[in-house]
C-alpha cells in the first residue's frame, strides 16, 4: 500500500515529473497522428487506384507480330466480355478505349490554346487520355457514378455551375446550355482539374485531336472531330483529374479509325481478396489459349500489380516513419530517467526510513517504477487522445490553419487526392501505447535499481 501512496505522493509533489510526462505526451500524440496520416495516405492511393482501375487490368498486346505463330488479337470485346461474364466470380466488366491526344478550344477561346501549346508550364494540358467508355458497364466495375455526383469543387470547378452533369443517369447526353447548329457534336467529360485549367464551360465545343499510325504506310495520320463539353468529373485522384477525358467508346472508336474497338477491359470481382489472384492466373492462361492474349503476365494484373511501385513507396515511407519517430520515445524516456535519477538522490534520506522500518528491496523498486508507471500512464492516455483527435480532424484543422495564416500548408495539387487523409490503426496504436509503457518502465529501471541499493546506514549516517 505505502509504495502506491508514496510514488502518486512524489510524482503530484515534483512540478518536474511534467518534463517526463509531457514528453510522453508529445511522442505518443506525434507517432499516432503520423502513423495515421501515412495509413491514410496508403489506404487513399489504393482506394484511389481501385476506384479507375477496378480489381483486375486486362489489357492484351495487339500486336501480331509479337507472337510467333502470327495470329492477331480480336479488335472486339464480345468474346471476352461473354467469357468474363460467365465466371462466377466476377461482379462486372467494363470495356475501354484508351488513346492519348490534344484537346484545342474553338470559338472566342481558341487563342488560348496557344498559350497552353506554346508554354513550358502547361505542358501537362497539351496530351491528355482519351477513355472510351460504356456508362452503364463503367458504373457497374468503376466509381465513375460517384465521381459525376460529387459536390463541385468551389476553388477548382472552373465555371461550373449545379450539377457536374446534366443527368448522371446519361452522362453523354447534351448539356441544357449546349447551342446545337447542324448535326449534334458528341459529348465528353473533363476531369475536374483539367476542365478548371482550360476555363471550359458546359456547353462549350472544343476539338479532340490525335495520331493514328498506319501500319501499311508507316505515316502518322491525324484525325480530329469537335464534341461538346457535358460536364466534369472529381475522381478524388488529382493526376487522373488533370488528363482524362471520358468519351463514348463508339466515337472514341470513329475518331481513331483503326477498327479497334477496345484496348482494356476493367473487372470488378466479388470478393477481390479472396479470388483475385486465382482469378488473375486463370485469366492469363484460359485467355492465351482462347487466342485472346498472348500470355504475357502484363496482358492481366491485379490493380496492386499496376501500381505497386507507388503502393510499396508509400508503405517503406510509413515503416521508416515510424521508425524515426519512435526515437522520441527514446528520448522521453531519457527524461524519466534523469528526473528519477535526481529524485533518488533527493529521497536518500526517506529510502533508508523506509529501509530501516521494514521495507524491502522489491518494494523500494517498485515504488520508483510506479512513480514512471504514472508517467507513462498520464502521458499515454493524453497523447493518445490527443493523436486520434488530431488525425481524424487533420483535414479541417490544416484548412483553417492556412485560411488563418494565408500559408498553404499541404498543397493538394501535389498529391493524387485532394484531402490530407487519416486513418487511426488500432493495432499500431495498441503498440504506440506499449511501446511507450514499455520504454518509460525501461530508463526508469535504473534509477530504480540504484535506490533500491542504497544502504540505510548510510542514508541516515548525517541525519
Amino acid at each position: 500500500m505505502y509504495r502506491t501512496f508514496l510514488s502518486w505522493r512524489y510524482l503530484v509533489a515534483r512540478p518536474t515529473n511534467l518534463i517526463g510526462i509531457t514528453g510522453i505526451f508529445v511522442a505518443v500524440g506525434a507517432l499516432i497522428l503520423i502513423l495515421s496520416i501515412m495509413t491514410g495516405f496508403l489506404d487513399e492511393a489504393r482506394s484511389g487506384i481501385r476506384g479507375s482501375l477496378s480489381d483486375l487490368l486486362i489489357a492484351p498486346v495487339g500486336l501480331p507480330r509479337l507472337a510467333h505463330d502470327g495470329r492477331e488479337i480480336p479488335r472486339s470485346p464480345e468474346r471476352l466480355m461473354a467469357i468474363l461474364d460467365a465466371d462466377p466470380r466476377i461482379e462486372a466488366a467494363a470495356p475501354h478505349l484508351t488513346w492519348a491526344g490534344m484537346v484545342t478550344l474553338t470559338g472566342d477561346d481558341a487563342a488560348r490554346s496557344e498559350v497552353y501549346l506554346a508554354s513550358s508550364q502547361n505542358s501537362d494540358l497539351t496530351l491528355v487520355k482519351f477513355v472510351g467508355i460504356d456508362f452503364d458497364a463503367e458504373y457497374q466495375a468503376t466509381n465513375l457514378r460517384e465521381a459525376l455526383e460529387r459536390e463541385p469543387s468551389k476553388t477548382r470547378s472552373g465555371r461550373l455551375r449545379g450539377k457536374r452533369v446534366a443527368d448522371a443517369d446519361d452522362p453523354f447526353a447534351s448539356p441544357p446550355e449546349y447551342e446545337r447548329h447542324g448535326a449534334p457534336d458528341p459529348v465528353v467529360l473533363f476531369g475536374e482539374q483539367l476542365y478548371s485549367r482550360l476555363g471550359l464551360m458546359r456547353g462549350d465545343i472544343v476539338q479532340l485531336a490525335t495520331g493514328v499510325p498506319d501500319p501499311v504506310s508507316g505515316q502518322v495520320v491525324m484525325n480530329n472531330a469537335f464534341f461538346c463539353v457535358g460536364g466534369t468529373f472529381r475522381s478524388g485522384e488529382n493526376e487522373m483529374d488533370l488528363d482524362r477525358v471520358y468519351v463514348e467508346r463508339e466515337e472514341l472508336a470513329d475518331l481513331i479509325g483503326d477498327k479497334r474497338e477496345y484496348s482494356e477491359v476493367l473487372v470488378k470481382l466479388h470478393d477481390y481478396d479472396k479470388d483475385g489472384p486465382a482469378l488473375r492466373d486463370d485469366l492469363r492462361h484460359n485467355l492465351a489459349l482462347m487466342g485472346l492474349a498472348r500470355g504475357y503476365p502484363s496482358e492481366v494484373r491485379t490493380w496492386e500489380e499496376f501500381r505497386g511501385p507507388l503502393l510499396g513507396a508509400i508503405e517503406n515511407e510509413r515503416t521508416l516513419m515510424g521508425v524515426m519517430l519512435s526515437l522520441v520515445l527514446v528520448v522521453a524516456g531519457f527524461c524519466v530517467f534523469a528526473i528519477l535519477s535526481m529524485m533518488v538522490t533527493e529521497k536518500r534520506r526517506d529510502i533508508g526510513i523506509l529501509t530501516a522500518i521494514g521495507a524491502t528491496r522489491g518494494g523500494v523498486l517498485q515504488m520508483f517504477l510506479l512513480v514512471a508507471f504514472w508517467d507513462a500512464l498520464i502521458g499515454t492516455i493524453l497523447g493518445t487522445a490527443a493523436g486520434v483527435f488530431l488525425a481524424f480532424k487533420i483535414d479541417p484543422i490544416e484548412r483553417w490553419l492556412s485560411s488563418t495564416m494565408g500559408v498553404e500548408i499541404f498543397n493538394r495539387d501535389v498529391y493524387l487526392f485532394d484531402h490530407i487523409p487519416a486513418r487511426v490503426d488500432s493495432l499500431a496504436v495498441t503498440l504506440i501505447v506499449i511501446g511507450a509503457f514499455a520504454s518509460t518502465l525501461l530508463f526508469a529501471a535504473i534509477p530504480a535499481w540504484n535506490a533500491a541499493r542504497t544502504d540505510p546506514i548510510e542514508a541516515l549516517r548525517y541525519e
